[in-house]
């Protein structure tokens, strides 16, 4: 019952459900974590990758998508930070976790595997617990507030993310594909921060506890955790479990940031699950069958 990549699976869930708690702490500012869980996560990934010479140089197509993903996942994770920030941590883990149903639709326009009957009628479903979730009234009167907006944002990049990283692993290796991505992460949003005018050091020594929690314990740890577990279980009792990550972010918000969780966003966020765990069922809820007239 009890087995190493079940426990695995668990450890890394529970790494990842830490990170909007600490994000939402507000230690340091939103963008300037995401570069620091990029870049601390780096340190540790691009060494190995020299020492065991898994780095090579891939075709100009193949570099190029490794840099898209690279700049999608960085992207997703300092807007998910800023909704994060703006909201609660509850909120824009639920949203950001809509990224299945992104996917999904992704996939539909863009790769010729087409989603099963059973991904839109998840769809539908959590579609609706979007609604429930943030109010049928913002959605009447149009009134979406910026972290709301951020949050879906967040899910979209992430989605984009994930079609794209799985053309580029059919051609690269996890190492490789991971410490390039890591890179490109670590630049972009160094630029970003540049850019806009960040400050790079002086935090306090809780704030710097907490970026390297995020860049090995968030991102490093949890990772490779869940890669480890996803070798040795079936992909959709994998995925199906990470949707737990949004019920521990906000049980662990509730304990250690007093966030209150209203009855809407109970009911909106398990309507939200539920549609997407549809979408991971393999045999078809539904059939439409012809009917011949005789």
């Amino acid at each position: 019952m009890f087995s190493k990549p079940r426990i695995a699976l668990f450890i890394g869930i529970l790494c990842i459900s830490i990170f909007p708690v600490i994000v939402k702490m507000n230690l340091t500012p939103s963008l300037i974590s995401a570069f620091y869980r990029m870049a601390i996560a780096a340190l540790f990934v691009v060494p190995y990758a020299f020492i065991t010479k898994k780095l090579h140089i891939y075709p100009r197509r193949t570099m190029f998508y490794i840099v898209l993903c690279g700049i999608f996942f960085g992207s997703d994770i300092a807007v998910w930070n800023q909704a994060i920030q703006g909201s609660t941590a509850t909120q824009a883990t639920l949203l950001t976790n809509l990224a299945p149903v992104w996917v999904g639709i992704g996939s539909y326009f863009f790769l010729t595997n087409k989603p099963s009957i059973n991904f839109w009628i998840g769809t539908v479903f959590a579609l609706i617990g979007m609604v429930v979730l943030v109010g049928v009234d913002v959605f009447v009167n149009l009134s979406f507030d910026l972290p709301f907006g951020l949050g879906i944002l967040s899910g979209v990049l992430y989605a984009c993310y994930i079609l794209l990283s799985k053309k580029v692993l059919g051609e690269v290796g996890v190492i490789p594909f991971m410490t390039y991505s890591l890179l490109v992460s670590s630049l972009f949003l160094g630029i970003v921060n540049w850019i806009s005018g960040s400050s790079f050091i002086g935090f306090s020594t809780a704030g710097w506890l907490s970026l390297v929690v995020q860049g090995i314990v968030c991102q490093l740890l949890a990772w490779l955790l869940i890669s480890y577990a996803t070798q040795n279980m079936r992909a959709t009792r994998v995925s199906l479990s990470l949707l737990s990550q949004a019920l521990i972010a906000a049980l662990l918000a509730w304990m250690f940031l007093d966030e209150d969780i209203s009855s809407k966003m109970i009911y909106g966020g398990v309507i939200i699950l539920f549609g997407i765990a549809i979408t991971f069922i393999e045999k078809p809820l539904w059939s439409f069958r012809k009917r011949v007239i005789k």
